[in-house]
């Protein structure tokens, strides 16, 4: 194999820089995409974040709700039942 003159060894060098400045260059344009996606995937689960806990408060006032009613029909059933026992006892099967 024959030897490589200085100036082809400048030239292979040279070539090497380049393709290293290009590879860099999308490096960096890669990095600063992913670190945008990085800050609207935050953003995202800040908001979903929010909405978890809406729904959880929500949720919570239904289940009060349903047994604050449920505890109003069983008032109202134990109030017939004094009344009609034959009734109430149908009612709850």
């Amino acid at each position: 194999m024959v030897g490589l003159s200085g100036l082809e060894k400048f030239s292979h060098l040279e070539d090497k820089i380049y393709r290293t400045i290009e590879l860099t260059k999308t490096l960096r344009q890669e990095k600063e995409v992913l670190e945008r996606e990085v800050v609207s995937l935050r953003r995202e689960v800040g908001a979903l974040a929010v909405e978890k806990e809406r729904l959880e408060t929500q949720v919570e006032r239904q289940a009060a709700e349903r047994d604050m009613i449920r505890a109003k029909v069983e008032a109202m059933l134990d109030a017939i039942a004094v009344l009609d026992p034959e009734m109430v006892e149908a009612m709850r099967q």
